[in-house]
């Protein structure tokens, strides 16, 4: 009887020593996924170059409202023949169209689904 007391020990002992290293291996894996995952901090180098990435972000699009040009495709980056104006060029025909609002409403939308449109190969 003694004997299958102590075998009926020594597998829950061993059950639990595994349960237990289970859990701490879990535990040490769930830290170490913590720790490589979390961003860098932002020290001043880095607020510098995101500062000065920022800055070159809104001057290229500052830039673009003045300007005039193609709008490019992002993946292919060639012109659709798609014409960005500047922006005071677009107010100005704007307020031009909507001297006759119907007129305007019509040739916009005729615009609009040219340019989104999908090709027909047929």
């Amino acid at each position: 009887m003694e004997n299958v007391t102590n075998k009926s020990n020594c597998k829950t002992t061993i059950y639990v020593i595994t349960a237990v290293a289970t859990f701490l291996l879990m535990a040490f894996l769930v830290n170490k996924m913590i720790k490589m995952t979390q961003p860098a901090a932002v020290g001043a180098e880095r607020a510098a170059a995101r500062a000065k990435d920022n800055a070159d972000i809104r001057g290229a699009g500052a830039e673009a409202l003045k300007s005039w040009g193609y709008v490019a495709e992002p993946a292919t980056a060639r012109p659709q023949g798609i014409v960005r104006t500047p922006i005071e060029e677009a107010m100005q025909a704007t307020i031009k169209g909507y001297q006759n609002p119907a007129a305007f409403r019509t040739e916009l939308a005729k615009r609009a689904e040219k340019a989104f449109s999908t090709p027909s190969f047929e």
